[in-house]
This record gives C-alpha cells, structure tokens and sequence, in this order.
C-alpha cells in the first residue's frame, strides 16, 4: 500500500503551469466560453502559465496526429519561456518560476485513446506506452526542477456523445462504425489506462522523495456529476447529461466541413448541460473543475485529489 502525503500547504503556490489537449487549451477554447484554467486561477488567485494545445497527444512519437503534442511542442515552449532545460540547466527565460510556489497539471489521454488513434488502430503503440508517456511527463519536468505535481486521470470518455452507445454521426466522426463496440472498447481503455497511471505514480512517488504528486480523479468527478448533476448543473433547461450545448448530427460519410444538423442551447441554458458537443465537456462543468483545482492550489484538502507524496 503506498504511504499518502499531504500535498502542497496552504498559501505556498503561486505559480499554475498547465499541460494537455482541448480540455486545457486556453487558446482554442472547446468549450463556448472560459476555460477551466482561466478558472481556476482566478479562484486561487495564482499565476497562469497555459502550454496546453488542442488535439495534442502525449507524443506524436507513439499516437500521431498533426498538432502540438506534450513532448514535442508543450514542453519544449515551456523549457524556452521558463529559462530550465530538461538536465536542469538554467538558460535565458522570459518567465522565473520558483519550483517551490508552482504546481504542474497534466491532463491528457482523450486523444491518445481516441478515434484516429487507440480505440481504431494506431500503428504499434499499445495503453502501456501512452500511459508510460504520461508518466515520463513527471520525471522530465522533475529533472529540470520542477517539485509540485498534479496529474489530471481520464474521464469516463464511454459517456461523451461521440462514444456513447447510442452515438449518432457527428463533427469528429461521419464513417460507419459499431457504436456499442466503440463505448464498451473506450471504456475498458480509459479504466485500465487510469489504473496504469496510478499505478505507475505510486511507484514513482517515494523515488522522487523532494516532490509533491498528487492525482485529480476527473473520472470520478465527472462519474458523480453525471449521476448526480443536480449538485452541479445549474441552467435554466431541464438538466441534461446525455446531449450537448452544440449538438450537430452529420449524415454518414458527410464532410465535416458542414454544418450538420445542429441544437444549440443558448444563454443561461448552456449550464444545465454536462457536455459542450460531442467531445468536449461543457463551461459549466469546467466550473465544478476549477473549483476543485483551486482548493487544491490552495493546499485545501479535496475529495477528488490523494497526495502520494
């Protein structure tokens, strides 16, 4: 069993340095509005420093698609503005972080384990090298001194409209595909990818004994606002966790280039619902996300986060 730590103290960061795919990216927003960071920052009153680029992967080398990755883009723009290197060697920086007040998050895997990538076939990489990657994430950043960690898990991506059962054609996918297949293979991917990394970061932990590293459980927040959304969903619509704000129905093999069939909630009506569109989740539920990051910015004990160190 590994030994829990108890994480960051209250008041002690200062900095937040970001890390991911869209779920993260302040950029390209996926979410119609404010992404969490944005958020979250502003709740614990700290810094933000956003590397986090739509469609990325943990690294084009092992699930390739055509955008910034975590290891070939993202990092790289960090050592650059940071002024650290992974060796631990000082360069020139636009920015001077302190290890001690910054906290590094991570939360990265829709895309890995995605269509175009895992769930439909990709090259020879496997869950145990994405997942490895992932960990990787950790020790590299350790190495060029960063101290304080958060590692955002997997969401159930089983219950997002694109790879729900009951999925229909849409902006991500128009191609023929066996919709239950896709759920329950989507499923089975993102437990056992969750378990591998927590697995892999408990190993980690006492071995980077200077460090904080926590883990964010995303899936089971997101598990209990989809059961329970009265408890976070607050629109002016009836609650919704199945459908989307932008829900756009494609016809099969249709271009994406269209538009598709679209139902689009407007207004104070956007937060009654759990998802953005098909992939992504929505403004509200990035809210309930930021909330619980800050309390743990701000050394508060969270019921979604265990320190292994």
């Amino acid at each position: 069993m590994p030994i829990y730590g108890a994480g960051v103290r209250p008041g002690q960061i200062k900095n937040l340095v970001t890390f991911g795919d869209s779920y993260t990216d302040v950029v390209v927003v996926s979410n119609g509005g404010t992404q969490w960071p944005i958020y979250a920052a502003g709740y614990a009153h700290v810094n933000l420093f956003p590397f986090a680029r739509s469609g990325a992967t943990c690294s084009n080398n092992i699930t390739f698609r055509p955008f910034p990755s975590v290891f070939e883009t993202q990092l790289p723009m960090y050592f650059n503005e940071s002024g650290t290197s992974p060796t631990g060697k000082k360069t020139k920086g636009s920015v001077n972080l302190v290890p001690a007040e910054t906290i590094y998050t991570l939360w990265i895997g829709t895309n890995d384990v995605g269509s175009n990538a895992l769930l439909t076939g990709s090259d020879q990489a496997s869950l145990v090298d994405v997942t490895q990657c992932m960990i990787n994430w950790v020790t590299t950043l350790h190495a060029s001194g960063a101290r304080n960690f958060l590692f955002q898990n997997m969401i159930p991506l089983e219950t997002v409209p694109l790879y729900a059962p009951v999925s229909y054609p849409d902006r991500y996918w128009t191609a023929q595909r066996n919709t239950t297949e896709w759920s329950v293979f989507m499923k089975e991917l993102v437990l056992s990818g969750n378990q591998l990394t927590k697995l892999m970061l408990e190993a980690l932990a006492p071995k980077l004994s200077d460090s904080h590293i926590g883990i964010f459980d995303s899936h089971g927040l997101f598990t209990d606002m989809r059961a329970h959304p009265q408890l976070y969903l607050n629109g002016t619509a009836p609650l919704n966790v199945t459908g989307a704000v932008q829900a756009c129905v494609f016809q099969l093999n249709e271009s994406t280039s269209d538009t598709g069939d679209c139902t689009i909630a407007t207004g104070s009506d956007r937060d009654s619902f759990l998802w953005f569109d098909e992939l992504h989740p929505s403004e509200q539920a990035d809210r309930i996300v930021a909330k619980n990051i800050a309390q743990v910015i701000e050394g508060r004990q969270n019921e979604w986060t265990t320190w292994l160190s």
